[in-house]
């Protein structure tokens, strides 16, 4: 019997791959049967999640491939490259800004002391801690939209389910929540027991399609029983659950979803990104370089996730599918914060071509975040501002 080929003739390989030279290694990964010459094109489809080849070591690059097969490796590879660009194709954008100017559009002042911003589509968000407010911008043009209040220590949003949730670094961590399509007031709590401690709490979260994860990684100056001071805590929307957990983790200070899986940064030490399954246990731990800093995303360019360290001034690179670290690159202007706009990653004021991997300059920056088209940061000041580049 003829055995079932998941793979793709060198020729439409190396089409779909490109100039695929940031993935060149000593060794093609799991491959035993792949030549050098053919190894970058090779892994790029592996790691894309296009081929996993014809057994768990091999590749077997010079059998056929059927009618049918190239059929599924052309529709993954055209939804790959949609992924990496789908805002600037729906909006027409396909420039880039390639010097270090900031917009003419100038800065716009919202609440005091922004944390990270996120983007829903349409606006910016912009959580305050002080006095703990969150201003909506208009991304169009950097209008200030509204101010909601109400949101103690606010220091992180998320855009999902049509509303905007954002965390409190509270000292039992705090979740509010926002409907954009209701009159501007103040935010609803929607759980006050996540975890965490004084001047800790909640600074990180994400969505998975279903439930809402935090990550709280309190400084234990002030201990308030019977919250924790370190957790993962899972909050299901509508009944507003709280799953909290403590067993795998030191000191986990962000969350970030792969479209698969949840990771966590665990600043430990020793430092490591964290893999979880659907019940928040570990299931696989990679280590990065070493990161103190509390106030810290990382972000999912669609293949990889990067961990920025502003200790070391240093990103890693690290393959979702396979926890693999694909590069660790380096920078002055490295920090905690990284951002993905669809075919660029800034880290702090480093900027990088997610596909290759090059460094691409260096410009003003603060806790950032993307519309798909522009990066927006925020200055960590009173009055605080946010500035579109």
């Amino acid at each position: 019997m003829k055995p079932k080929l998941w793979f793709a003739p060198i020729g439409l390989v190396a089409a779909l791959a490109g100039a695929a030279t940031g993935a060149m290694q000593d060794v093609c990964g799991p491959f035993t049967d792949v030549s050098p010459a053919l190894c970058p094109y090779v892994l790029e489809m592996y790691y894309l999640g296009v081929t996993a080849g014809t057994s768990p070591t091999t590749f077997s690059p010079d059998s056929v491939v059927t009618r049918g097969q190239a059929a599924v490796f052309v529709s993954k590879g055209v939804n790959q490259a949609i992924a990496r660009s789908s805002r600037r194709a729906a909006l027409g954008q396909w420039w880039t800004r390639v010097d270090d100017q900031i917009s003419q559009i100038g800065w716009t002042q919202v609440a005091d002391y922004p944390g990270l911003p996120i983007a829903d589509g349409a606006d910016i968000w912009v959580p305050g801690q002080v006095p703990g407010e969150v201003s909506r911008v208009r991304a169009s043009d950097g209008k200030l939209l509204e101010t909601w209040t109400g949101a103690e220590e606010a220091t992180s949003a998320l855009a999902a389910m049509g509303r905007i949730f954002i965390t409190g670094a509270t000292a039992q961590g705090t979740l509010f929540m926002i409907d954009p399509a209701q009159p501007v007031g103040e935010v609803v709590t929607v759980a006050d027991n996540l975890g965490g401690g004084e001047f800790g709490g909640t600074r990180s979260l994400a969505f998975d399609g279903s439930r809402i994860w935090t990550a709280q990684a309190g400084t234990p100056f002030i201990p308030i029983p019977p919250y924790p001071l370190y957790s993962i805590a899972i909050v299901t929307p509508g009944s507003w659950d709280v799953q909290t957990i403590t067993d795998g983790f030191t000191h986990p200070v962000a969350v970030v979803f792969d479209g698969t899986s949840i990771w966590v940064v665990d600043v430990g030490p020793p430092s490591l990104l964290k893999k979880l399954d659907a019940a928040g246990a570990v299931v696989q731990a990679v280590p990065i370089p070493s990161v103190s800093d509390y106030f810290v995303r990382p972000t999912f360019d669609g293949a990889n996730i990067w961990v920025p360290s502003g200790d070391t001034h240093t990103v890693t690179v690290i393959r979702a599918a396979t926890g693999e670290v694909v590069a660790t690159l380096s920078a002055p202007g490295v920090a905690g914060t990284a951002a993905f706009d669809g075919s660029r990653v800034l880290t702090g004021s480093e900027l990088w071509d997610a596909q290759t991997l090059q460094h691409l300059g260096t410009t003003p920056a603060g806790p950032a975040c993307s519309d798909g088209v522009n990066f927006w940061f925020a200055v960590e000041s009173a009055p605080g501002y946010l500035v579109r580049m």
